[in-house]
């Protein structure tokens, strides 16, 4: 373990025993196999740890720490990484053979990015399978730089999600690595503050399988959402940089549209208050109806909402 790797993968993991050992096999299944493993288990109950101990290779280290969260999880990797890029991959998540392979020839394209990312799968089932909906991307087999990151944020499908994105160590350090306090949308909120200051380079290639069907994810908790780190970093960026109308239209527009989901969210959590009035310091041209139409279900009695949640959920997977 002398030598510096090209790659240090970053798997946070908390009581994700039944699945870590697909993200770990699906890392040593890389064509490309220049780098190291790094596991920060938060204070897991499950038998994750030991789970991964039994993975018979140097390349692979565990780090044990009590419960601080998925941000705290993540910076102790990126401290503990040895390689200049540092990818990340959730514990409940899998790449496909490609995609280290794929992050390293964008890296080699594009020095100047700062976030190197794949596109993914979505799987709610063994036979339930969804593409992302990318907007403002050019069409398959490109890649390169985005023409508008925040753009595409705005129109379609997230671009870069955690278990697909490649980020410099340096860059990582400069910007303070991952919120913590937030136990939703931090990894929105370094995408953001990064692409604030460098372009995002992306491919349809490689590419990761989102597991949405996993136990003890996050975003399944039904907890009031009070703060959202990217719409107070957007927020104080906004105040303080003088940019040009194009770029900060599509910012402001991102943020509206976060603040929608952040409605959401306290909505499903039963927090109906906050969720209004989220949506009524909302300011968007391009999602409108969405807000009046959220405001509209936020009068709902909450047994009427969830139904038409849970149909809307299924709606959008086809």
């Amino acid at each position: 373990m002398s030598e510096v790797p090209a790659v240090s993968v970053v798997i946070p993991l908390y009581n994700k025993g039944p699945y870590i050992a697909r993200a770990l096999n699906s890392v040593l299944a890389q064509t490309f196999q220049d780098f190291e493993v790094i596991v920060v288990d938060d204070g897991s109950t499950d038998d994750g740890a030991e789970v991964v101990r039994g993975f018979d290779d140097p390349r692979i280290r565990l780090i044990q720490q009590e419960n601080q969260g998925v941000s705290a999880a993540r910076n102790r990797g990126i401290e503990a990484a040895r390689a200049e890029l540092v990818a990340f991959l959730d514990a409940d998540d899998e790449w496909m053979t490609g995609h280290l392979g794929t992050i390293i020839r964008l890296r080699r394209n594009a020095p100047e990015a700062g976030i190197y990312a794949t596109s993914y799968i979505e799987s709610f089932s063994k036979n339930e399978m969804r593409k992302p909906r990318f907007a403002e991307i050019p069409l398959k087999p490109w890649e390169g730089i985005l023409p508008n990151y925040f753009k595409s944020c705005t129109y379609g499908d997230a671009p870069v999600c955690s278990s697909t994105a490649c980020i410099p160590k340096h860059i990582l350090i400069r910007f303070g690595g991952f919120q913590t306090g937030f136990w939703w949308g931090e990894d929105t909120d370094l995408w953001g503050r990064i692409a604030f200051n460098y372009p995002i380079a992306f491919s349809w290639n490689g590419g990761a399988i989102l597991h949405r069907d996993a136990e003890n994810r996050a975003c399944n908790k039904k907890e009031p959402i009070l703060r959202h780190p990217f719409v107070l970093s957007a927020t104080k960026y906004l105040e303080e940089e003088v940019q040009i109308e194009k770029h900060t239209y599509y910012i402001r527009e991102f943020v509206a549209k976060e603040k929608i989901a952040q409605a959401l969210f306290n909505m499903q959590a039963g927090n109906s208050k906050v969720a209004r009035s989220i949506l009524k310091e909302c300011r968007t041209e391009e999602f409108k109806l969405r807000k009046e139409l959220f405001r509209l279900l936020c009068s709902l009695p909450m047994p009427v909402y969830s139904e038409i949640v849970k149909l809307k959920n299924r709606l959008v997977r086809y």
